[in-house]
């Protein structure tokens, strides 16, 4: 079965043209013979009614000294790339006004780098094909977008101190991403609070989960587990999650002490990456 065009990435492609374009100072005929494409071609792509084919997102990459961004960004005009299960608490993501996470193990999605997102999606099993696993990262990329702006959505994290301890891809790739949380976290993009172990075990305990406010809909909690995950929309599910969530921040550092701990941690991973 045809996978059908997606026409918001196909936007987002073509915003993403025409400023890297303007930031490299060029207009569109300028570019177009750079890249030996029609200064049309590139108008249609730029307004999100023409897509690129591999050689041109390639010659883009070349011309605008993006690192093989174009051509990573190319897989997710094929539809959005996501887990079956969490096909539908991606949707209630991008409208969210308030969100909240815990997370046992792993960094958020819209938290995570692409180093620390590519070696998460390499992981799997069964094994993906680069290919594959390059669709998925660009996807998980996209999402952090929804950090882009200072207000909205009002983002708290709530972390394992696992999260910080276990290291994915190595030392520098662990270095690179708690770094990036603790930017994020001292400019208050998004608040922070770390479950020490010293806490032993703790309300929330037993996985992942989101809870996320909107403006002209009832709140909703996602659980995630391996292979499987649900969007609870009953109020008194929403609730108890709610109260879970809570009970467990509670016992969580404060997001200055948080803060803190991340940055300690970062520091011992570069000291080990040197």
């Amino acid at each position: 079965m045809a996978i059908e065009d997606n026409p918001v990435s196909r936007i987002r492609y073509g915003e993403e043209l025409k400023a890297r374009r303007e930031a490299a100072g060029l207009t569109q005929e300028e570019l177009s013979r750079l890249v030996m494409m029609s200064r049309t071609h590139i108008a249609h792509i730029e307004a999100g009614r023409r897509r690129p084919d591999i050689e041109d997102a390639r010659r883009l990459d070349v011309v605008l000294k993006t690192d093989g961004f174009f051509e990573r960004f190319l897989p997710t005009l094929d539809g959005r790339q996501v887990a079956e299960h969490f096909e539908e608490a991606l949707e209630f993501e991008g409208q969210a006004t308030v969100i909240r996470e815990y997370a046992p193990k792993l960094v958020p999605g819209i938290l995570q780098t692409e180093s620390y997102a590519r070696e998460v999606l390499s992981s799997g099993h069964p094994p993906k094909s680069n290919t594959e696993r390059d669709r998925l990262l660009v996807t998980r990329l996209e999402r952090a977008r929804i950090l882009e702006t200072f207000d909205v959505p009002v983002v708290w994290t709530l972390l394992d101190e696992a999260v910080l301890r276990r290291p994915i891809g190595g030392p520098s790739v662990m270095c690179e991403q708690l770094r990036h949380i603790l930017t994020l976290g001292e400019y208050r993009r998004i608040r922070v609070h770390v479950l020490p172990f010293a806490v032993g075990a703790h309300a929330i305990l037993e996985g992942f989960v989101s809870l996320m406010w909107f403006t002209d809909l009832p709140p909703i909690a996602y659980v995630e587990g391996l292979k499987t995950g649900r969007v609870w929309e009953l109020p008194s599910v929403v609730r108890q999650c709610q109260e879970v969530y809570d009970h467990a921040l509670g016992d969580a550092l404060s997001h200055r002490k948080s803060l803190a701990l991340i940055r300690s941690v970062a520091e011992d991973y570069e000291h080990e990456a040197q």
